[in-house]
Parts: C-alpha cells; sequence; structure tokens
C-alpha cells in the first residue's frame, strides 16, 4: 500500500513540474518585479494637429557613434533606443516654410498645475550638421500645452510654455542631462507671452516664467499637453532620450516609451 501511495505522489510531483515551470517563465523574478522600468507608450505619440509639413518623430534604435566616440557618450544614456527628429527649413508653402513636429502626451499631463513643475530636462544627440543649419542652440524643445489662467487675459485659454536650450555641450555624441530648469529659457506663446513679459523675443527664466504665470494671484495655470518637438525653423536631425518631467525618467525605446523612476 506505501508503495502504490509513494509511487502516485512522484507521478503527481513529475506532471506538475512543468507546470511549475510555465508559471515560473511567466512571473517576474523577484529582481524584475522591483524593477522601476514600466510600460508608459500607451500615451505618447505624434501630436497630428501640431505637425506641420511631414517631419519624423519615431522611435528607433540609436544612434551609435558617431564613428569613433567610445564609452557612455556612443550610446543612448536609457536602454539602446531614443526618439529621433528630423525636420526640415523650407519644405512647404506656409509661412515661415518650415516643418514642425511635436512628440507628446495629450492624456497623462491634462489638468496639473504648471506650478507643480519642479524637474526638467533631457539628453540629446546634437550633430555639427545642426549646428551649421541654425548655430548652436538650433535645439529641439519640451512644450508644454497650457492655460495660463491670467486675469489680465481672461479670454486667453491656450499658450506653448516652450524651453529653448542652451547649446549642447558636445557634438556627434550623445549629451549628459541637460536640466531646463537652470539651463537656456523659457517662453509663452501668444498672448500670455506678451502679458507676462516672457515671449519669444524676451524669455525668461524657468523660475521667471512660472513666477509671472502665478504673479496675478487667480487661478492657476494648468496644462495640456506634454511634448518634446523642434520647428518651425531651421534644418535639424538628431535624437533625445531620458526626458525628464519631475520624477519621471521618460526612455525612448524602439519598443516604446518606459517609464523609469528617478533616483
Amino acid at each position: 500500500m506505501k508503495t502504490r501511495i509513494g509511487a502516485r505522489r512522484l507521478v503527481i510531483a513529475l506532471l506538475a513540474t512543468p507546470l511549475v515551470a510555465l508559471v515560473a517563465a511567466v512571473t517576474p523574478s523577484s529582481a524584475s518585479a522591483g524593477d522601476d522600468h514600466r510600460d508608459g507608450s500607451a500615451h505618447w505619440g505624434v501630436i497630428t494637429r501640431n505637425t506641420i509639413g511631414s517631419p519624423v518623430a519615431a522611435l528607433r534604435t540609436g544612434p551609435f557613434g558617431s564613428f569613433g566616440v567610445t564609452g557612455p557618450a556612443a550610446r543612448p544614456p536609457y536602454g539602446e533606443g531614443s526618439l529621433g527628429i528630423e525636420v526640415a527649413d523650407d519644405s512647404t508653402t506656409l509661412t515661415p516654410p518650415s516643418e514642425k513636429v511635436d512628440f507628446g502626451n495629450e492624456v497623462d499631463f491634462l489638468g496639473k498645475r504648471v506650478s507643480t513643475l519642479t524637474r526638467l530636462g533631457f539628453h540629446v544627440f546634437q550633430a555639427d550638421e545642426n549646428v551649421a543649419y541654425g548655430g548652436p542652440t538650433n535645439m529641439p524643445n519640451i512644450r508644454f500645452e497650457i492655460d495660463p489662467n491670467l486675469t489680465a487675459q481672461p479670454a486667453t485659454t491656450y499658450s506653448t510654455l516652450v524651453w529653448l536650450p542652451a547649446a549642447a555641450p558636445v557634438t556627434n555624441r550623445w549629451s549628459g542631462y541637460l536640466d531646463a530648469t537652470t539651463t537656456g529659457t523659457w517662453f509663452l506663446t501668444g498672448a500670455a507671452g506678451t502679458a507676462t513679459g516672457c515671449a519669444l523675443a524676451t524669455p525668461c527664466t524657468f523660475a521667471a516664467v512660472k513666477a509671472a504665470l502665478d504673479v496675478d494671484g487667480g487661478e492657476a495655470a494648468t496644462i495640456y499637453t506634454a511634448a518634446v518637438g523642434k520647428g518651425r525653423d531651421f534644418n535639424w536631425v538628431g535624437a533625445v532620450d531620458g526626458l525628464r518631467i519631475n520624477d519621471t525618467i521618460y526612455d525612448f525605446e524602439a519598443s516604446g516609451v518606459k517609464t523609469r523612476r528617478s533616483r
């Protein structure tokens, strides 16, 4: 009797082994379960209404290089991919004739206050050719479409808050992190730019533009969308990775946009 029971238990154990292996294959290990690398691609993509001409903003692998470049600067700062951007300066019949593209998120930032933005920036792959096309500050931008909620401009419910980066510290390779809160300048489009004094012709520091939006004491400025974009100005061909918005880093990969918690 004991022999039969022991044999039966052995058979059950053997049959259960493939099931255990299958469960192990689909259940994250303790190491991956603690990873802060999550899929956040669902709401990111080209914002079609903000696209002019036939530019490119595509998730890609690399760039790796340029040739002869080695070490950390020879590969994207996160993973193996990035957001590749290509715009032209003279490809439409519009005025100005240049292209424009925004790769962004129209869902996850809606209704959040501009005042809650405290950490912003990205890494860039800047090429010498881009500098030749438009100078050292020919760079992609961070853009937030917002409702400025200015008491002095109650009819103005739309503006774009735009970061103008300083010159990239390196070319033909990946830069380090470019902090948009301490480098470059910011401006507001339209009537909000005129009202606050932070217009394209008179850009402000990040602290100053936030203060200008809040100084009237009225309802807080709120966000519609967040994006990385380029145009309408000069030819630019390059890439961006590691977009940071507060404590989240957006890792652009060929397979999608991943989110990482900053450390």
